[in-house]
C-alpha cells in the first residue's frame, strides 16, 4: 500500500511541474505574438502597383502578355476545387460579359484536376490561361489565395485587388 500512495504522490507532482512548464511555454508565446504585427493577408499587386512583366499562352493559343493585354483590363484568378471561386465565377463571367475592358483569367489546376468547366465558361468572355499552383502569372501579380480579382485602369497601374467583384474601373 505504502509503493501505491508513493507511486500517486509521485505521478501528480510530475503532472504539477509538466502544468507549472506548459503555463510558462504558454506566457511566453503570448508575450511574443503582441510584439510581432499579424501577417497582412495578401491579395495581390496593391492599388497603384505598375502591371507587372508577364508571358503566357491561352488556351486558345495566342500569345499573351503584358504589353498585349490592354488597359483597362479585368484580370481574374480562380482555382478548381475552392468553393468562393464557384460562387465568384458566374459574377466574374457576368461583369466581363458587360465591360469593354480587356479581360484575362487565370485558371490555377494542379495534378488530376479537369479544369475543362472553368475554361469553358471563361473562353466566352476573356482570354483564358491555364497554370499550375504558383504559376509565371500568379507569381508575376503575387496571387497566394483564390479568388483573387485585379482591376487595371486605363494608365496601366492596378486600381484595385481583391477576393471579391471589385467596383467598375473609370477612366480618370
Amino acid at each position: 500500500m505504502q509503493y501505491l500512495v508513493a507511486a500517486v504522490v509521485l505521478v501528480g507532482l510530475l503532472c504539477m511541474v509538466n502544468l507549472l512548464l506548459t503555463v510558462g511555454v504558454i506566457r511566453r508565446l503570448r508575450s511574443q505574438s503582441k510584439s510581432m504585427p499579424p501577417p497582412a493577408m495578401a491579395e495581390g499587386l496593391s492599388p497603384g502597383a505598375r502591371v507587372p512583366t508577364f508571358a503566357a499562352m491561352t488556351t486558345s493559343g495566342e500569345p499573351i502578355s503584358d504589353e498585349l493585354l490592354g488597359a483597362p483590363a479585368l484580370v481574374g484568378f480562380f482555382s478548381q476545387g475552392c468553393q468562393p471561386c464557384k460562387d465568384l465565377l458566374p459574377l466574374f463571367v457576368e461583369r466581363a460579359r458587360g465591360t469593354s475592358d480587356a479581360v484575362l483569367a487565370v485558371v490555377d489546376t494542379g495534378p488530376g484536376e479537369d479544369s475543362a468547366d472553368y475554361v469553358e465558361r471563361l473562353a466566352e468572355v476573356a482570354r483564358v490561361v491555364v497554370e499550375a499552383p504558383q504559376g509565371p502569372l500568379q507569381t508575376a501579380f503575387k496571387v497566394n489565395a483564390y479568388p483573387t480579382v485585379i482591376t487595371i485602369d486605363a494608365g496601366g497601374t492596378v486600381a484595385g485587388s481583391g477576393h471579391t467583384m471589385p467596383a467598375e474601373v473609370r477612366t480618370p
